[in-house]
């Protein structure tokens, strides 16, 4: 998905390397991607400016072998032959809206059909019915590993996951508990020895939520799964990340 130019400028870098005329320099290059995903970025640039970005408009294009991939391994390897229909389903349709054929022209505004299964119901709060929908029988099932790996929502914020986060939480019986975390200015060579520290109080760093790290304020209840992505203090061996994800989930079982 890179720009032309960029491939324009590497074919030229491998003919000069390897003192050759071929394409590359006579190297088989394989690359991967997919048109329909994520385009070059041209910064406020139009759509036509936008398209001729990419690899297809270019030379170097009409040397390329084409290969595609039919099969979807993933998603169909151990399924059911009705899951596997059902997947195929939604796969081709999918792909019609990605091509446009569904809903007629696709140049300005038009309406397209989706299906109903991917429907919500009319209802006052439809994160919740959503939820129902996904994670029917939580409270049964939140000891098995394999219960969350199977389903999942996607949000476009963080705010609207801490939202479905809360919500989910209101699932499980039991009073919640607050961890609040230890914010304090850590000493760096960016921070200037004359900055007063006090500026910084605890009660603004607590109020950052940023993508990646967990909020000041963690509220769980016994039996309440806790999962750990990653290990913040990188300096420190894996071994305080994995310790870390069995203490919280220690604290929660008490």
């Amino acid at each position: 998905m890179a720009q032309k130019n960029a491939l324009k400028a590497l074919n030229k870098s491998c003919k000069d390397v390897l003192k050759s005329k071929s394409l590359f320099g006579g190297k088989v290059i394989v690359f991967e991607g997919d048109f329909r995903q994520v385009l070059s970025v041209i910064k406020k640039g139009s759509r036509k400016q936008i398209v001729n970005a990419s690899l297809c408009p270019s030379y170097i294009w009409h040397h390329f072998r084409v290969l595609k991939l039919t099969r979807n391994l993933r998603l169909t390897i151990g399924q059911p032959l009705a899951g596997i229909k059902e997947t195929k389903k939604f796969s081709k349709w999918l792909l019609d809206i990605g091509e446009g054929n569904i809903g007629g022209p696709n140049e300005g505004m038009t309406k397209k059909e989706i299906l109903d299964d991917l429907l919500i119901e009319q209802c006052d709060d439809p994160i919740i019915k959503l939820i129902q929908f996904v994670y029917l029988g939580i409270l049964n099932s939140s000891q098995d590993p394999t219960y969350f790996q199977q389903r999942g929502l996607l949000a476009l914020t963080n705010d609207v996951v801490h939202e479905i986060n809360d919500r989910l939480l209101k699932f499980f019986p039991g009073y919640p508990i607050d961890y609040l975390s230890s914010d304090y200015v850590a000493k760096s060579d960016y921070i200037d020895e004359n900055v007063d520290p006090t500026l910084y109080s605890t009660k603004i760093l607590s109020g950052l939520k940023i993508s990646g790290v967990p909020n000041p304020k963690l509220i769980l209840k016994v039996g309440v799964p806790v999962i750990l992505l990653r290990n913040i203090d990188k300096k420190r061996k894996g071994d305080y990340a994995t310790a870390l994800g069995f203490r919280l989930f220690f604290w929660v079982r008490i």
